[in-house]
Order: structure tokens, then sequence, then C-alpha cells
């Protein structure tokens, strides 16, 4: 029997008083963390191993490597179901008895009851939910959700009359296929419903004969952030659709055989094989098809698809304007007509099987949260799943993304991963997350220059940019609600660039002598990207009421972009560079000089101090979700 006496515990078997070097101490600490789980009387009954389960112990020689352990089992204890074999309970006849309580509290003691608790076992509770995706068919048939998203797609594959059975005389190619199983979730991360989907083996098939173009566009996001911002500027409502089963719209002109899906073989014909008629999941040319199909009815509906970007199509009917995006098979619609954005959701409904999801909310991993200042786009939910996996969502969050010295890392830094796969998973993570996020930018883009061979050093500055996400997750990009619309640009370049920057200089065609002809290219490089943008407002009918302004912090640059300068130092210049002059010749395009403290693309190209960092959060429009 042990005592709880202050910080004194007297055992039976051991004659030397409770000491947090002894190699006892944890032992007590695991027995008396089980205890707690209950409510403890004064006096508690502690199981204690017979003496050939205990390790030997001499009070007068202590290890000096298990202060640190003991200092840990302060603070934390392991739960009760990792608890070691050696703390199982005595039989009945070595146990100490307790005597009866004396104290006012209803106990289990009190009242005789000597029936252990049952505990709940977590794994298993858990288990019994559908939290997780099974990985094979059978582990799917087990669960009845599973069972019925399995049947609803194949239900839906035979009514859309994706194949007939054939003999399989005479046929050289024979395509693969496989269940694939996701859960949908809702924004919150709660489950919206069981997605199960059968996807051809696309790498059983043969180039120039099974298949022949494979190219599909999806909308840029440059262009999807442009139209919210339109929508969001006008005081339009946007609505959001989700195409049920989009690949099998479209019609292949390719001869494909495919296997039987497993788990719905035929049972009158279990040798034939499947010729499909229409695109499926996993095929090569499934995307294109699908692609051409929606283009080919938004068409004929009336709708233009833009040059600028071909997942973008505008409909322009009198005063009436509608803008859809397509990201394969998500669709986002905004007009100034809510009539007419109802005509098309509903002819849309006639053609293709979709759901009607309402107002925009969720889409591709970025939450949409409507706000009295705007629009803001969060990630919050892809944030917090990216900490989950990578174990880093208990950190200590960091209030910069990189240290200020980190622009001289090199490429050799540090011993190379022995699995760079996590890696580059992660770094890849980060980049979607970058969507939104335009403060990891400049990070994400650093730690992406060592793909090929990350070593532990490299690691270290990925899991800092993860705490320093963990502490900023609710934040988003808030799209303000302006009017009249400009278009402005901020220029900057880094001249002289250290042996990690090397990647920076492959987007340039000739190399810079000089800071001004380096900030003049970078100049040229965004009037580039300007003209593609007001190429792409043209055809969303956007008229700027001022030309578009680039603001430099390089004084020489913004005068040599407005000037017919040819001095000695400039005539090595390549000519497609001085297109700039010509746009700012025509009108087309102005240049400014704006002060280095207020050079918003500082956060984008260089590490700052923590100060300048968050003063530029702001002005790029990043802010938390609950902002007032």
């Amino acid at each position: 029997m042990a005592t709880l006496k202050e910080d004194t515990v007297t055992l039976s078997k051991l004659a030397s008083p409770y000491s947090p070097m002894s190699p006892y101490s944890h032992l007590l600490a695991l027995c008396i963390q089980y205890c707690f789980s209950d409510w403890i009387p004064p006096v508690i009954t502690i199981l204690i191993p017979s003496p050939a389960q205990l390790p030997s112990y001499t009070p007068e020689i202590q290890a000096p490597d298990l202060a640190p352990a003991a200092d840990h089992i302060s603070n934390t204890f392991p739960p009760p179901h990792q608890l070691g074999p050696t703390l199982q309970p005595e039989p009945a006849s070595q146990q100490v008895s307790t005597p009866a309580p004396h104290h006012s509290m209803t106990t289990r003691a009190k009242n005789h009851i000597t029936k252990p608790i049952q505990k709940l076992n977590l794994h298993t509770h858990l288990a019994s939910f559908p939290s997780s995706e099974p990985t094979s068919v059978a582990q799917a048939l087990k669960d009845s959700n599973w069972c019925k998203a399995m049947s609803e797609e194949y239900d839906a594959l035979v009514r859309n009359g994706t194949w007939e059975l054939v003999s399989p005389t005479g046929i050289t190619n024979l395509v693969g296929c496989k269940w694939v199983f996701r859960i949908k979730r809702n924004s919150d991360g709660s489950i919206d419903r069981f997605k199960a989907c059968l996807v051809a083996k696309g790498f059983h098939q043969r180039p120039g004969v099974d298949y022949l173009e494979t190219f599909s566009p999806v909308i840029k996001p440059t262009t999807m952030i442009l139209v919210l911002s339109i929508a969001v500027s006008n005081g339009w409502s946007l609505r959001q659709l989700d195409v049920n089963n989009a690949f099998l719209q479209g019609t292949i002109s390719e001869t494909v055989y495919m296997a039987q899906p497993p788990g719905f073989i035929d049972a009158d014909k279990p040798t034939h094989v499947c010729k499909l008629h229409k695109a499926i999941y996993g095929l090569k040319q499934a995307p294109r098809t699908w692609y051409h199909e929606l283009c080919q009815f938004l068409v004929d509906f009336g709708f233009k698809n833009s040059h600028s970007d071909t997942s973008l199509f505008v409909l322009h009917a009198g005063t009436n304007l509608l803008y859809l995006l397509v990201y394969v098979d998500d669709i986002i619609i905004t007009g100034n007509s809510d009539d007419l954005v109802s005509q098309v959701v509903e002819c849309l409904a006639q053609r293709f099987s979709l759901k009607d999801l309402g107002p925009l909310s969720y889409f591709l991993g970025v939450e949409v949260v409507h706000h009295r200042h705007g629009l803001l786009l969060s990630q919050r939910r892809y944030i917090k799943d990216l900490l989950t996996r990578t174990n880093m969502q208990a950190i200590k969050p960091i209030h910069t993304p990189l240290p200020t010295s980190s622009s001289f890392i090199k490429l050799s830094s540090g011993s190379p991963l022995s699995d760079p796969t996590k890696y580059r998973t992660v770094v890849g993570n980060l980049q979607f997350v970058s969507l939104t996020r335009s403060d990891i930018s400049f990070a994400v883009n650093k730690m992406s220059q060592f793909m090929h061979q990350p070593t532990d050093e490299h690691w270290t500055l990925v899991k800092r940019i993860l705490c320093y996400l963990s502490g900023t997750i609710n934040d988003g990009l808030l799209l303000h609600r302006t009017l009249p619309l400009s278009l402005h640009a901020f220029s900057d370049s880094i001249h002289a660039f250290s042996d990690a920057d090397w990647a920076a200089l492959r987007s340039r065609k000739t190399v810079a002598r000089s800071s001004t002809e380096a900030e003049y290219h970078s100049i040229a490089a965004t009037a580039a990207e300007l003209c593609w943008v007001c190429s792409l407002l043209s055809e969303l009918c956007i008229n700027l009421v001022s030309p578009p302004i680039v603001y430099c912090d390089n004084v020489g640059a913004t005068q040599l972009s407005s000037n017919l300068v040819f001095h000695s130092r400039m005539k090595h210049m390549a000519v497609d560079y001085h297109f700039l002059r010509d746009q700012v010749q025509s009108g087309a395009l102005r240049v400014a000089h704006v002060s280095s403290a207020d050079q918003l693309v500082d956060l984008l190209t260089k590490p700052l101090p923590h100060s300048q960092f968050q003063k530029l959060r702001v002005k790029i429009g990043l802010f938390p979700c609950g902002l007032s």
C-alpha cells in the first residue's frame, strides 16, 4: 500500500523516499498517472510489480543520463494504453487491500464497487467512423457508405453509355482500371460526401494509337483573382457549380478497350471487356475531350472564349455581362444580371449533370469569406491539414517565414536528406498556399531552388515556413470593394546574384552589368505582363480610367524608360527591352518612382526584418479572417 504524503511516497517494498533521480520515479509516475483518470481518495492502492520485474537499483549510484528523463516525466506522461507489460496488475492474492475511506465524498470504493472502469479506446472508437479512405475494393465493400458511392458511380457510367461489353478476341492492348476513394469535405472540415471514382490505368495506353493530344487548359490564378475583384467591386453575386462525372461527358475518337470494373464483373459475360465510347477518368485524352464538350456548348449558347485565358468565357448581350470560369469540373459564374445567371445554370443542368452549390464559399481548397470590406480568400483548412501531416500543429509560431540571413544559403549547405520526397511534397504544398499568401512567396521560391538535392538545413528552413504559417493560419487575401478600377504594378530586381540565386537567372536573356540595367530589365518584364492583363481586361469589357502604372525604386531605370537616352553604357542592351519605351511614349503605360520604404515587391524578392515585413503584409492586402 502506498500513501501520498506531500512529497514523499512510502512503499511496502521500497525503503528509500521518492527521488526524481531514482529509476523508480518513472514507474511510480506512470502508475499515479493511470490512477488520476478517476477520482483519487486520500489513500490509494498502487499495484507494484514483483521484485523480479523491477530493475536493480543501488541508491548510492545514480546514472547521470536519467536527469533529463525525470524532467520530462514531471510534465507529461504516456497515456494508459502505452503502459508496458511490467505495469500489468498482479494476481488478486498479491494486491494490497485498501481500508474504507472516512470522508463524505461518494466514491466507488465507498460504495464497494470493485469492477474496473471500462476505458474508452480512442483508436477503436475513431475507427468506427469512416474518416479514412480505403485503399482497396475489399476494404471499401465493408462500409455501406463506400458501397453506395461505388454503386452510384457505376450506375452513372452505365446510364451514360460509357462502354459496351465485347469479346476480347483480337484485342492487342487492354487498359486496366481501379477504384479511387475520396472523402469530400466542407470548408469547416466536416464530411460532405463519399466519392468513389472508377479510374482507367492510362499508363497502359500507347501514344499515337490509344490517344493523340492530351493538353487541357485550366483557369489561371491571376484570371480568377482578377474576375473576383471585378465582381466584388461591382457588388455582383458569385455562384458555384460542380459538374458530376465531368470526364464522362466527352466522346473519344480512338478505339480503347478496358477491363471490367473490379467488384462489378458481369455474371453472364465475365471474360468480356469494355469497349469505351465515352471518356473516363484516367484516360490520357479525358480532360481534353471534356473541355471541348463544354466549350462547344458555351459557344453555342453565346459565350465567347477568351484568347488571353481559354478557360474564361464571356457573355456580353446588350447591357448584360457574364463571366464563367472553368477549372476542370468546377465552375464559377458571375455577372450583373442574376436572372441571366440563373438561366445559364438551368441550361447547363439540362445538358450536363451538375450540382448548384449556391453562393461561392469554397473553391479549389480556397475558402471564400464574404466581408463588408470585400472578399477574403483564405486557405485555413489546407494549411491546417498540411501542419497535421508534417506533425507541426503544436509548434511555437514565429514572425517571419525566413531569417534575414537566408539569402546566403548555399546549394550544398548541410547534409543531403536520405529521402527528399517529403521535402519536395511539402514545398509543392507551400507553392499552392502562396496562391492567397503572397507573404511566403519569396521563401517558397527560395526553397524550390533546392529540389534536386535538399539538405537538412534546407528542411529546417521549410519547417520555419510552417512555423510562420501556424501563427498566421487565419490570414487571407482581402479583395477590396474599390471603384473605379485601376491597375498598379511594382517592379524590382536584385543585382549581383549569389550562388543560391542561380535559378533566378533562367528568366533573363541577357546579363545585367549594373543595378540600373537590371531594374530596367525588370520593368520591361513587368510591362509585358501588364500587356497581357490589359488584353484580358479588354475581353472582360473593362475600361481603365487611367493607364497602368509601374512603380520602381531605381531613379536611373525610371528615367531611362521615359527618355530616349542611348549612351555608351546602354548600347549593348537588347532591342526587345526597348519596347518599354514604346509603351510609355504611346501613353499605354506609365513608369513612376517609389521610395524603397514603400516598395511592395520587396516582400517577394528578399527576406525582411519583422517590422518592415508586417508593414508590407498589410499593404498587399493580407488580413486575418476575423478583422473588424
